[in-house]
């Protein structure tokens, strides 16, 4: 959005352009398209773009412009955080990481709940040790969460039957992921994570016009191809006014027994990704094998081993979305310890 155009008497223009986020992806691209077009003007001898930001009253009058729907007055009034973990592609281990972050926060004594939208790839049920459980509906017809150790837990995986495929259209996920929001009974929580389908479709759009407040986290993995990739979520968050909290980067190297490391998918891609969007690499987390191990157990590794590489790496990048949340939204509570069900 241009906020504003000045002309100057020695032929240069000062235009003012306002973001819905701070770090936009693409203010390059308006930087250069702005100055190529006004430069193109009768008269005009330089330009000098700026930026400024739009505050929370401005976002709210664009989304009513829009014709945006959030949820009603109070869904969600006792979550302090929603941080939505996404990708450009499949395969680089989201949800793995959304388990574990969730185990990890859970780990330094706040209250975690989990939130799987991945319809079609749902996962988080059996990483969890959830299985075929089905959740209960309380007295005022909310749905209780199903509880793996500290976290509380929805997925559409508990409402079919196990391993079954969902084949739905854009309304059906809508009303769904909807009704995981406006009528769970999730409680009082420090963060609630959802873990988003990989690209940019129709749940991710969803989700952004119903959690305007939410921040997204970018997983991706070092190579250059992965990373190309995962910027496009990068410019769905900015379209959809999604601030954009930190990039992890997953499967960066692999330590043999014996010391050697190899890295398998390259170098450098995660931290490359957060310098060009101007946000933290919350964390580089290396290949091992208990991790891949304690997620088909439905153990998150953070809770099994908490000294294993990928599990330090994962407890520092949980620590890292505890700083970057709002202080005054954040409460206190002494960590809990993690204890799962035991897996069926």
């Amino acid at each position: 959005m241009v906020r504003a155009i000045e002309p100057g008497a020695d032929g240069t223009v000062g235009v003012t352009v306002t973001l819905t986020t701070a770090g936009c992806p693409i203010r390059g691209h308006f930087q250069s398209a702005v100055r190529e077009a006004v430069m193109g003007l009768e008269g005009v001898r330089a330009v000098n773009v700026s930026f400024d930001v739009m505050d929370e009253a401005q976002k709210a009058a664009l989304r009513q412009t829009l014709g945006r729907s959030e949820l009603p007055q109070g869904a969600l009034a006792a979550v302090q955080n929603v941080v939505c973990v996404g990708s450009g592609k499949g395969g680089v281990g989201k949800s793995t990481l959304t388990v574990n972050l969730a185990a990890a926060l859970a780990a330094e004594g706040k209250r975690v709940g989990v939130l799987d939208a991945d319809v079609w790839g749902y996962s988080i049920p059996r990483m969890l040790g959830l299985g075929a459980e089905r959740p209960l509906v309380s007295a005022e017809r909310k749905i209780i969460p199903l509880r793996a150790g500290e976290i509380s837990v929805i997925s559409i995986g508990f409402f079919v039957e196990e391993d079954a495929a969902v084949v739905w259209r854009g309304p059906m996920l809508h009303k769904a992921l909807k009704q995981f929001l406006e009528d769970v009974e999730w409680g009082a929580l420090d963060f609630l994570l959802i873990d988003l389908p990989p690209g940019t479709g129709d749940v991710s759009m969803t989700l952004a016009q119903l959690l305007p407040q939410a921040t997204f986290v970018i997983v991706t993995t070092p190579q250059p191809a992965a990373q190309r990739v995962a910027r496009r979520s990068a410019e769905m968050a900015h379209k959809v006014s999604l601030e954009i909290a930190g990039v992890i980067e997953n499967m960066a190297g692999f330590v043999t027994p014996s010391g050697e490391r190899y890295a398998i998918f390259g170098e450098g891609g995660g931290q490359e990704l957060a310098d060009e969007l101007d946000v933290p690499l919350l964390a580089r987390v290396p290949l091992t094998m208990a991790l891949r191990e304690q997620s088909d157990a439905g153990l998150p590794l953070v809770a099994q081993n908490p000294d294993d590489p990928a599990a330090q790496a994962i407890r520092l990048a949980a620590r890292g979305l505890i700083a970057l949340a709002p202080p005054q939204r954040l409460i206190e509570h002494e960590p809990a310890g993690f204890e799962l069900p035991m897996v069926r």
